[in-house]
């Protein structure tokens, strides 16, 4: 790969953490928190993404942070107030600095007339005069005076880089340059610690830069241009306005000039005093002063804490592949386990406790390698207040977002296949669930819908959920519609989670009218079909005119599964563990035949669909028999329930799931395979497509599944 190629990548890699934070903290400023820190931090990723765009020539990226980077230092500072219509707008400018860095990447072109309405925008908010259509510099005149500025101070900084400064791809003359924007400078260069050539060290650092600052900023200005390399160097930052008020910058000897540009302004001048290398440097007192003691004190004290945490960016096939092994690795350990019980050593054998160790050193490996892939599902909530905001515009509802759990921690492919199926439900929700303005008002709710966004982690599985406060179902208009699409008889009776399950049927739709949210009969199906995909389990709760919840619960991870295992005859299958609810003995005498192939079994109170494993998976002809039988009450998506009978209990196990489609080809009632201690492959249950099929009086006729247990007798998938 090119090298420009990957930096290039990785810029736009850090572009998006740098606008998940820029939208964080604009959330947090429309919640009311817009203290300084918060400020601050979305100040500094406008200017980081500014500032590394300028490297690779993006000049429109440029020119747009720059902008927006303009306004956000005028709220800042505090000559712009952080109100709500403030807000919005910087609200809008992010979504469109998103818009530009994917153009920026290639991912197609920004609206240029959007982008050019917000840069009016920004203009207009930090000078009033300006017109909307025409920036405010074409109009100086009419921009309100400037407060009056503080008096000016003499700030001495003395700046020692460490080699770990370099190493981070930092340099020192990108920030000398920043300290030129706040004011004029006279930068001395101090080389006295640099060695003669044959003890040089490339990747070390000698030079120590004392720059002696004219300006009326704050010394919280000053900090913030060293932010990004604090931990990397040694940094004084001194108040010398009444020591130095006799000093001539003339008295530092000769040195050089040279001009850097500064975008929006003049060029800013730096005289550096360079000495030669065989004469000592003289700096004034007051230098000398702020570049001795106290720097060699905080030199000492940052080496002698703790060390700054470190991150690498690694390719994700290189984990996936480690993950792969990992995998492989803890089959193989299971299968040594099986060979060493098979050989009937004893127990308290020293090979036994070591093959105990070895387990459990293998069980930490599996979990450390896990949790490398585990993330915050932060990265996916950070998108949805921008399609709040869009799906509100184009609906005219005012919709809040509230997020709960953004730091509950899944696997990374889990995280990337959930960002569809929310989008859907919140669009619903804003689109269906929540009343117009006016219908709330009448109602006595308040004007402002909520959707609330939560993630936690529950029994081994994470569950999210989209909640709001809307008007809930109408289950009469669903089931209407229902009917007139032919989607169920009109004779039908139906409970209220049934109707409202109707919903997640391909082809329906309660919009009177297609619009660019809803109308096509899209959107719901498609969640369920996603959510299936990952082996988890979708249902809904809703209360008329107070609102509906949407819960989703999702494993953890795609690569392990906590499973019962269980044997159908002569096979062996994995059940798996977050769908069982309980086992039980069944009685002949609460078994009752609704016709020849369906039974129920009464629990309870209630009657319960009964399903032979054995004959669904087209293992066997004849019915099990109930007094050798084991049944376990198992829950499908959308809260249906039904008992699986099978032979016996093997225990239970945690798995290494192996995608059967990929190494086979799908197979209704399997969701995937796993490889057993003894080698064999063992097929793990789709426990949704079981109870479905079942429900519906279906049964498995094709022997794809037999066929695959018989094969796994020689067979490694």
């Amino acid at each position: 790969m090119d090298p420009m190629a990957a930096i290039r990548q990785t810029f736009f890699q850090e572009c998006e953490e740098q606008l998940a934070e820029l939208e964080s903290g604009l959330s947090s400023m429309d919640g009311g928190a817009a203290d300084s820190e918060t400020v601050n931090a979305v100040f500094r990723a406008v200017h980081s993404i500014k500032g590394s765009a300028g490297i690779f020539a993006l000049d429109d990226l440029v020119k747009f942070a720059h902008v927006f980077e303009t306004t956000l230092d005028a709220v800042r500072s505090g000559r712009l107030a952080a109100t709500s219509e403030v807000i919005k707008v910087l609200l809008q400018a992010s979504d469109t600095l998103s818009d530009v860095v994917r153009a920026a990447r290639g991912d197609g072109p920004a609206d240029e007339a959007k982008t050019q309405k917000v840069v009016a925008e920004l203009t207009r908010l930090i000078s009033p005069g300006a017109s909307a259509s025409e920036p405010a510099a074409a109009k100086p005149a009419e921009a309100k005076p400037e407060p009056a500025m503080p008096a000016e101070k003499i700030w001495v900084i003395s700046f020692k880089p460490r080699a770990a400064l370099y190493a981070n791809a930092n340099e020192a003359l990108p920030l000398l340059r920043e300290l030129g924007r706040l004011g004029r400078t006279e930068v001395v260069l101090d080389d006295s610690a640099l060695p003669s050539l044959n003890e040089l060290d490339p990747e070390g650092a000698y030079f120590t830069w004392t720059v002696t600052l004219h300006s009326a900023c704050d010394e919280r200005a000053i900090r913030d241009v060293f932010e990004f390399v604090e931990d990397d160097c040694v940094l004084e930052i001194s108040d010398q306005t009444a020591d130095t008020a006799e000093f001539d910058p003339a008295d530092l000897g000769e040195g050089f000039e040279f001009e850097i540009y500064a975008p929006g302004g003049e060029g800013v001048e730096f005289e550096i005093y360079a000495p030669s290398i065989d004469e000592p440097a003289v700096m004034p007192a007051a230098v000398e002063q702020a570049a001795s003691g106290p720097v060699e004190a905080m030199a000492a004290k940052a080496e002698s804490g703790a060390p700054v945490g470190a991150t690498i960016r690694v390719d994700l096939d290189r984990v996936d592949r480690l993950i792969n092994l990992v995998g492989e690795l803890v089959i193989n350990e299971a299968m040594l386990s099986q060979r060493v019980l098979e050989a009937g050593i004893a127990r308290a054998s020293a090979v036994v406790v070591a093959l105990e160790e070895l387990e459990n050193l293998t069980r930490e490996i599996q979990d450390s390698v896990m949790a490398i892939r585990a993330q915050p599902v932060r990265s996916v909530f950070m998108r949805m207040p921008r399609l709040v905001r869009e799906v509100a515009a184009q609906t005219g509802k005012q919709v809040r977002l509230l997020t709960e759990g953004e730091g509950t921690e899944v696997d990374k492919t889990v995280i990337e296949r959930i960002a569809d199926p929310l989008t859907h439900m919140i669009r619903n929700a804003i689109d269906h669930g929540l009343e117009s303005p006016e219908d709330r008002a009448a109602a006595g709710k308040p004007l402002e819908g909520t959707v609330k966004l939560t993630a936690v982690h529950r029994s081994g599985r994470i569950v999210l959920e989209v909640a709001d406060d809307g008007g809930g179902i109408n289950r009469s208009r669903v089931k209407q519609k229902a009917i007139e699409k032919d989607l169920i008889s009109p004779d039908a009776q139906l409970t209220d989670n049934e109707i409202d399950n109707l919903i997640f049927l391909p082809g329906f739709s309660t919009a009177a009218t297609i619009s660019n949210i809803s109308g096509r009969g899209v959107g719901m199906d498609v969640v369920r079909q996603s959510v299936q995909a990952l082996g988890g389990r979708i249902s809904i709760t809703s209360v008329p005119g107070v609102g509906s919840t949407f819960s989703l619960s999702l494993p953890l991870t795609l690569a392990v599964l906590d499973g019962m295992v269980v044997r159908v005859g002569k096979h062996t299958l994995i059940v798996p563990l977050g769908a069982v609810i309980e086992t039980l003995k069944p009685k002949a005498e609460n078994v009752h035949a609704l016709d020849a192939q369906q039974r129920v079994l009464s629990l309870r109170g209630g009657y319960i669909p009964l399903i032979d494993v054995a004959g669904a998976l087209d293992y066997s002809d004849t019915p099990i028999d109930l007094a050798n039988a084991v049944a376990l009450l198992v829950e499908g998506e959308g809260g249906r329930r039904a008992v699986l009978l099978v032979d016996a209990i093997d225990g239970q196990r945690q798995v290494v799931i192996k995608s059967l489609e990929a190494n086979y080809r799908a197979v209704p009632g399997i969701a995937a395979a796993t490889v057993m201690g003894d080698g064999r492959v063992a097929l793990i249950l789709d426990i949704d497509n079981i109870v479905s099929v079942s429900r519906d009086g279906g049964r498995r006729t094709d022997g794809e599944a037999k066929e695959i247990s018989f094969k796994s007798e020689m067979t490694h998938v």
